[in-house]
């Protein structure tokens, strides 16, 4: 079956910049939707960056547009996001999550694979 692993979370001081990886396996994911999810520590799960597999579709929330980076390498099976001018709001754990059909609502309930997490930890 489907299995996600996350890595690249760590700790860094605010302006710093990380890249994560989303590493699959038991299928090829290239024709599915994945993205990329976070939990802060006092709230729930929240979408952050998404890429179809058909089309190529990109989406971003507001807040982390212009410094995170989302893609993805079929011949890898693996998706990242590359994150620059890290800020403390963004310190949580970074979840990897895929979807069999397109990305169209920006919701966790939508995806059908999840990683465990990474945490991202920024200081200020």
């Amino acid at each position: 079956q489907v299995q996600l692993v996350e890595s690249g979370g760590g700790l860094v001081q605010s302006g710093d910049s990380l890249r994560l990886s989303c590493a699959a396996s038991g299928r090829s994911l290239s024709p599915y939707a994945m993205g990329w999810f976070r939990r802060t520590p006092g709230g729930a799960r929240e979408f952050v960056a998404g890429i179809n597999g058909i089309g190529g579709s990109i989406f971003y929330v507001d807040s982390v547009k212009g410094r995170f980076t989302i893609s993805r390498d079929n011949a890898k099976n693996t998706m990242y996001l590359q994150m620059n001018s890290l800020k403390s709001d963004d310190t949580a754990v970074y979840y990897c999550a895929a979807r069999r059909r397109e990305l169209t609502v920006l919701i966790p309930t939508v995806m059908d694979y999840w990683g465990k997490g990474t945490l991202v930890t920024v200081s200020s």
